[in-house]
């Protein structure tokens, strides 16, 4: 049995969207129709999903494409700020976009920039001159602009997206700054542990190679290591750059990246971090979107991209196809059994009280406060760990380095006696 999604028209006219099983497309075409509807479309799902997907070349070049066209937030901040104020005051957006073509210092953003006065000049609205720029400006982002050009309040839209803007770069400094400090140690760590291997341990080699005696397992193994660092160091250099690339290509897939955001859950430390800023993002961009007359469906599909965890992407996903069917939007991630209780009473109230956008700001900001205190605890904590860990590698290091010496000097003891 496969799984065919369709767009139908029922005897009144109305569109619906669902999924039907069956053996096959026309199986599946005449079980719509025997129930009365008028077909529009039917296309098999697991196809479908493919072609979204997309293949693994045109995935690792979007993502280049991304990296090297990227810029600072603060840019984007400060871009998205002034243009609201430039729109505000009555300007037009070709005066707007040509005052901040001239202010801008970022040579990469000035040139996206005069790419979006020229084709605004071209006749296309901004919303579609930000769609040739995917590493600038995220589908949220688009999305918003379009319905402030739609509404006509696009100042609005731009002011309330400069505020989520630096929500965000406020969230990503909480988060960075609680794994710079770590990571800058393990660095240093590292550094440490190589200098060892390829200096230190050679000597003492050298010292034992002498005496001719049978090394303890543990020694030997340090030493065939410190040998294959040292004799192999382009080659060794090369497999770490090698994996790294690895490990981002499987990332880039939708099984890689699913599986190593499930592992991300279920790291200690991290999962606090992943869970309150993902929660915290979620209920700011949904109440944001809400907000500025965005349907929910499509509202629910922009949220699923704005969250970069494929984790809880699935379960969105699932909460959307639930809505479709017609659940309310708090039963519906209820139901994927994957959202946590203060998020689901929180937009339950919302729905009953119609105050969906408020309920999700007061949602966003609970996370943002769990993710401070995450942030707080994580930095009073990982100094004593990393000292930990450092003694543990350093120590652990050494010991097997004076272990024949301990060795020795027990045998000899021995004799003696």
């Amino acid at each position: 049995m496969a799984t065919f999604n369709y767009i139908v028209k029922d005897s009144k006219g109305n569109k619906h969207e669902g999924a039907v099983t069956a053996n096959s497309l026309d199986a599946a075409l005449n079980k719509l129709r025997e129930e009365g509807h008028t077909v529009i479309s039917v296309v098999d799902a697991r196809k479908a999903q493919a072609e979204k997907r997309g293949n693994l070349f045109d995935a690792i070049t979007l993502y280049i494409h991304k990296k090297r066209t990227a810029i600072p937030l603060k840019n984007l901040v400060f871009f998205t700020r002034q243009l609201s104020t430039m729109f505000s005051a009555g300007l037009t957006i070709e005066k707007s976009l040509n005052n901040l073509l001239y202010e801008e210092g970022n040579r990469k953003f000035r040139k996206v920039v005069a790419q979006l006065l020229n084709d605004v000049k071209k006749g296309h609205s901004m919303s579609e001159a930000m769609e040739n720029h995917p590493g600038v400006f995220s589908p949220l982002y688009i999305a918003l602009v379009k319905s402030g050009e739609v509404s006509g309040s696009l100042f609005t839209v731009l002011e309330e997206m400069a505020d989520y803007l630096e929500f965000v770069q406020d969230t990503r400094r909480k988060v960075i700054s609680a794994l710079s400090y770590p990571m800058f140690v393990i660095c240093i760590l590292s550094a440490l542990v190589v200098v060892l291997m390829v200096k230190i341990v050679p000597m003492f080699q050298e010292v034992y190679a002498r005496f001719g005696a049978d090394l303890p397992y543990a020694t030997q193994v340090l030493i065939n290591v410190s040998e294959a660092i040292r004799y192999n160091f382009l080659i060794t250099l090369g497999g770490v750059i090698l994996l790294i690339a690895l490990v981002i290509t499987v990332n880039l897939t939708h099984t890689g990246k699913y599986l190593f955001d499930r592992l991300k859950l279920y790291i200690p430390i991290i999962r606090n971090l992943i869970i309150d800023s993902t929660m915290s993002k979620l209920g700011r961009t949904f109440g944001m979107l809400l907000g500025a007359g965005v349907p929910v469906i499509d509202t629910m599909a922009l949220v699923e991209k704005v969250v970069n965890n494929a984790h809880y992407q699935n379960a969105l996903k699932h909460a959307t196809q639930y809505v479709r069917d017609g659940y309310s939007i708090a039963a519906s991630l209820k139901k994927t059994n994957t959202f946590p209780n203060t998020l689901l009473s929180l937009t339950a109230t919302g729905e009953e009280t119609g105050e969906m956008e408020k309920m999700l700001a007061k949602t966003a900001d609970f996370y943002d406060k769990q993710l401070e205190a995450v942030v707080s605890r994580l930095t009073s904590l990982i100094e004593p760990m990393l000292i930990v860990l450092i003694a543990l590698v350093i120590g652990t290091i050494v010991i097997v380095i004076y272990l024949p010496i301990f060795t020795f000097g027990m045998a000899l003891k021995k004799g003696i006696q």
